[in-house]
């Protein structure tokens, strides 16, 4: 097995047979809907599923399963970006050429839609892939909107979604939904072992432990040095409901000017908090931990009301956001969510 790709490249998928039979079936009816709205948690080949049936249908659909060998010449195109039928839409880098834009502009959308209507360049159909659609601003999503109302012959219309309640009602209407799950724990820990095999079991447990049954998220951790941003997070709370001032000013020190770590730290503390209101609203421990980080992590939940720690969750995520929208000061940032955990703690 190789390692991953972006999901144009990626040929592979793993724990969605369900989803890819679903496809697959909808294609052989001949009565193929031409608007897919796939869902699910980031991470979990959401994206891979929707270029593996771009592939499968630029190239005929005569195969009995979605799969493209990586060789195939349909694959290859795709993969550089040289596919004349497929078009995709995504977050792009603004004008300054430094940041990545805010939102999918409707300038996209509608460059996207004209293509559409176009005749296929190879005599077959056309696909748009619209990677992250809620990030569509609300010109961009009525632009889309009139595209499925009005789809062109022989297109197939992909959306890609890990929060599609954000997407306008008639864009649900108009589209046939795909959930997909999260993976499970097994394929996690398989996918690690084959794709980072360098990673010993107990650290690779403690991955697919994070991971939410997300592979994207596995390695994202393991690539940003995140089993020791968590250490040294779960040290720094453990010692509330008085913090220790000195280890939570060297802790906040490492996200100054580190991006991967400080989205790391971020992603952490905001799972932390979500799964205390989670665990409290159930009346049970926390999940995805190890028994020693669960146990110092309850002790922890149990200092306050679930209302309180919804209350800490919604401004910490807050302040992550505003921090990242204007540029804050990363250590003053991670300081100032460390002291609104303590005083819910206290």
């Amino acid at each position: 097995m190789t390692v991953p790709h972006e999901p144009r490249k990626n040929t592979q998928l793993v724990g969605h047979a369900d989803a890819e039979k679903r496809l697959l079936d909808a294609w052989k009816s001949a009565r193929l809907p031409h608007g897919w709205l796939i869902s699910g948690p980031r991470g979990i080949g959401k994206a891979t599923l929707a270029f593996r049936f771009a592939r499968f249908v630029l190239a005929g659909g005569q195969t009995d399963d979605l799969a493209l060998a990586a060789d195939h010449p349909i694959a290859r195109r795709v993969a550089s970006g040289g596919h004349v039928d497929l078009h995709i839409v995504e977050r792009g880098l603004a004008e300054d050429g430094k940041r990545m834009q805010s939102v999918i502009p409707v300038d996209a959308i509608r460059a996207a839609g004209q293509s559409m209507t176009l005749t296929a360049g190879e005599g077959g159909w056309r696909v748009l892939i619209v990677d992250g659609a809620e990030e569509m601003n609300v010109n961009a999503a009525n632009a889309l909107l009139k595209l499925l109302e009005e789809p062109p012959a022989r297109s197939l219309i992909l959306l890609v979604s890990h929060a599609p309640g954000r997407l306008l009602p008639t864009i649900h209407s108009r589209c046939c939904r795909l959930r997909l799950a999260p993976l499970t724990c097994e394929t996690v820990d398989r996918l690690l072992a084959a794709w980072r095999p360098a990673i010993d079991e107990a650290d690779r447990e403690r991955l697919t432990g994070l991971s939410d049954g997300s592979i994207g998220r596995a390695l994202a951790l393991a690539d940003g040095d995140g089993l020791a941003v968590h250490r040294e997070l779960v040290a720094v709370l453990a010692d509330l409901p008085r913090l220790d001032v000195a280890a939570a000013h060297a802790f906040a020190d490492r996200f100054a000017r580190a991006d991967d770590a400080w989205r790391t730290a971020v992603d952490l503390t905001a799972r932390i908090l979500a799964g205390f209101v989670s665990a409290g609203a159930r009346g049970t421990g926390l999940e995805g931990y190890g028994r020693e980080d669960s146990e110092r992590l309850d002790q922890l939940r149990a200092r306050a009301s679930v209302d309180r720690w919804l209350d800490v969750w919604e401004k910490a995520t807050r302040l992550f956001a505003r921090a990242d929208a204007v540029n804050l000061d990363r250590k003053q940032v991670m300081l100032d969510a460390l002291g609104t955990i303590e005083s819910a703690a206290g």
